[in-house]
């Protein structure tokens, strides 16, 4: 596996394909999207949730993410993580469980030595559709078109989740 410090990920030149994951984090539902860049051209891996019982106790929860986003770094073997940072929320309790999930999916990436890069909603926006303010039916059809995939990707967490690793994925140089 390729060493990618954090500090100059962006200065190496990837040679031949890189897999990233992108987390769209939730304690309901964690979306993943795992996507492979091989020079300009991006392709799916694989997409979708990772769900948990709203009556199970919270720990249940987190461990039960916890140990789904494990199993898909060593399934998928990515480079790199890209997780969906969260952003000021009017709902505390929200925002508290989210940024739970978050610290999961950051432990489990921390846990394999993989490197973490964090997207707030308007960069993740950008990087796929080029506006800031994209609603999520743009960022799904965006997702969409640039993966060459036959429908949208559902549910909205594993969309949002494919379009963090999109931009994760054109953070990265391609090789000269």
């Amino acid at each position: 596996m390729r060493s990618w410090p954090r500090s100059h990920w962006r200065d190496e030149q990837p040679a031949g394909p890189v897999r990233v994951l992108g987390i769209d984090p939730g304690t309901a539902r964690t979306g993943y999207g795992i996507v492979e860049r091989d020079g300009n051209e991006l392709k799916v891996v694989d997409y979708g949730c990772l769900e948990t019982l709203s009556s199970s106790p919270p720990a249940e929860r987190l461990l039960s993410i916890h140990r789904g986003v494990l199993h898909l770094i060593e399934l998928h073997r990515p480079e790199m993580v890209g997780v969906e940072r969260l952003f000021f929320n009017r709902n505390v309790q929200t925002a508290f469980a989210v940024g739970q999930a978050r610290g999961v999916v950051l432990l489990a990436a921390a846990t394999h030595g993989l490197p973490v890069l964090e997207y707030g909603p308007h960069e993740v926006k950008v990087a796929v559709t080029g506006y800031g303010r994209a609603d999520k039916g743009q960022v799904q059809r965006m997702v969409q078109s640039l993966l060459g995939l036959a429908e949208l990707p559902r549910p909205d967490d594993a969309a949002d989740a494919l379009a963090v690793a999109i931009c994760l994925a054109h953070g990265l140089r391609p090789a000269a």
